[in-house]
């Protein structure tokens, strides 16, 4: 497994986090597909590959990666396939987790970073024994053991996000009395985090002092949390808040909620992911768009490559760590904002699939060395 690289990126669709407690969810799941019954080693004499994709902890983000790897078994037909994560947000019980399903004959992973330095050792290990590994979802810090990371590009995504609201508050917003909006992130021990502040920062920094920051909520990605601090917000200072935007699952979710509450459609919102509170506000008007992300392709794409990889293929040399897995803007029409395009919420799943089969139609050829 090689060490290396450049931190470009492909960008699929349009010129998001990520992740941290749960919402709902509370305990273990797993989802298995495939019972074993393929165990007859390949012509290249290679075992056949069992692949698990490992989230960080309980959240409604991965819950896609369950179907995800169930159907990258039935169509590559690999030997077996598990979506599961640990009880709770630490990387001890993940790391347990991983070492577990190592003996119970899992040799190919999916890994969401519980931290973008120490999942690197976890990878390392299990490179040393022979089983490759992808950062699904979240990237680990380069140079990484793992063969690629699978991922929303963030910073990209919540630029996207701000300048979309940005574009739909207009001329309201001047330097002599600058709109103010609120950014809902996620945790900061997050991968993704402070990538995505740096990507609002920017975007507000290019209006040129017509649009302003009113403060980063972070650590706002679970239900009590986020529903305290942009519930205290809003409390505080709802009058002087032109627009909000979200790159925190649970927390797009809770702000939707709050925004529909107070019945306020003045305050401009832009969330992330495809919660249903979410997408109902955007039918009914009290959010703008939410930014989609691909957890499904993530699991999909990763299983493919790691099996390519445990029978032979190599990464290329000059391949980029950071494979973006698609982002792009749902809206209740699908119109442009600016020049910011949107499908709508009927099309996006949809749109999820179009830009998998477009990653995968390329990706041998662009990223790895087959024999």
């Amino acid at each position: 497994m090689k060490f290396r690289r450049g931190n470009a990126a492909i960008a699929l669709l349009l010129p998001l986090s990520l992740i941290a407690a749960a919402c709902g969810d509370s305990g273990d799941r797993t989802t298995t597909a495939g019972d074993g019954d393929t165990t007859t080693t390949a012509a290249d004499g290679v075992e056949p590959t069992k692949v698990a994709s490992v989230g960080g902890g309980p959240h409604p983000f991965f819950d896609p990666w369950g179907p995800g790897t169930a159907d990258a078994v039935a169509d590559f037909e690999l030997a077996g396939g598990t979506y599961e994560f640990p009880p709770q947000w630490e990387l001890t019980a993940q790391n347990n987790l991983i070492e577990t399903l190592v003996a119970q004959g899992y040799n190919a992973f999916t890994i969401f970073p519980g931290d973008a330095n120490g999942t690197n050792t976890l990878m390392e290990e299990l490179a040393n024994e022979g089983i490759p590994s992808i950062a699904g979802g979240g990237c680990t810090s380069e140079p990484s053991p793992a063969a690629f990371c699978l991922a929303t590009d963030v910073g990209n995504s919540a630029y996207i996000a701000t300048k979309a609201l940005i574009t739909a508050l207009g001329d309201k917003c001047t330097v002599d009395d600058p709109c103010q909006i609120v950014h809902i992130a996620s945790r900061l021990v997050d991968p993704n985090t402070q990538a995505r502040i740096a990507a609002v920062d920017l975007a507000t920094s290019e209006t040129e002092g017509r649009v302003e920051v009113l403060q980063h909520l972070t650590d706002s990605d679970d239900q009590e949390a986020a529903t305290q601090k942009v519930g205290a917000i809003l409390a505080s200072s709802g009058d002087d808040i032109d627009g909000m935007i979200s790159v925190a699952y649970v927390g797009s979710s809770v702000a939707a909620t709050l925004l529909r509450n107070l019945g306020d459609k003045r305050i401009l919102f832009i969330g992330i992911d495809d919660d249903p509170e979410v997408l109902r506000g955007i039918e009914d008007g009290f959010v703008l768009g939410t930014m989609s992300q691909n957890p499904y392709g993530q699991s999909y794409l990763g299983a493919w490559v790691l099996d390519k990889i445990r029978h032979g293929c190599t990464v290329q040399p000059t391949a980029p760590f950071l494979i973006d897995t698609g982002t792009f803007l749902i809206t209740a029409d699908g119109a442009p904002i600016g020049d910011i395009e949107s499908v709508t919420i009927a099309d996006y799943e949809q749109t999820r699939v179009d830009i998998t089969n477009e990653l995968m139609s390329t990706f041998e050829e662009n990223y790895l060395d087959c024999p």
